[in-house]
């Protein structure tokens, strides 16, 4: 089976689900995540980052109504270690560091927490708020944080009921070439 094979597999049987609360399915949410990715000319990696973001979601089981979560599932972990397997690094950090991203964002931008969804408000606190100034240090540091920080844009502006989006099968060829070329 290849990546593209599997992937598709998880989120025909695991993506159905309303988003945490948001109008749309977890598929309808990465597909508009990948779609605003290529809207924006981003490089193949960081649409592909888009699109598998929130695969933690899929891979292990959470609640699916947001007033269930009593703490943070940590699915940027779960998920980047599990596309880490198969993806290069410009596919897998982008996804481990897009909840901090929307720590960052909420830390240094004033105008950011206006604009997240009420179920993004919610995660915002499981996920331990805003960064400090020490955080938002580390994160600045990072390699791959700002390109975190445009998934996590992306991410954010996926949650359009009905928005037409290219299907799932559009991807599996991106999918498994940049999987082929994942480098240890």
């Amino acid at each position: 089976m290849t990546t593209g094979e599997e992937l598709l597999s998880i989120y025909t049987r695991c993506g159905t689900a309303l988003y945490l609360g948001e109008a749309v399915t977890v598929t309808e949410h990465c597909l508009q995540a990948a779609h605003f990715a290529q809207a924006a000319n981003a490089p193949e990696s960081l649409v592909i980052a888009a699109l598998l973001h929130d695969v933690g979601h899929l891979i292990e089981p959470v609640p699916e109504d947001i007033a269930d979560w009593t703490s943070d599932a940590h699915h940027e972990l779960s998920g980047s270690r599990w596309l880490a397997a198969r993806f290069a690094p410009e596919v897998w950090q982008p996804v481990r560091l897009h909840v901090s991203a929307k720590r960052y964002l909420c830390a240094t931008d004033p105008s950011y927490f206006g604009k997240l969804s009420a179920a993004s408000v919610v995660t915002l606190g499981l996920q331990g708020g805003p960064m400090s100034g020490i955080e938002v240090a580390e994160f600045e540091a990072e390699v791959y944080g700002r390109d975190a920080v445009l998934v996590r844009l992306w991410d954010d502006q996926g949650k359009i009921a009905g928005l037409p989006t290219a299907d799932f099968g559009h991807y599996r060829e991106l999918i498994d070439r940049l999987s082929a070329n994942r480098r240890p």
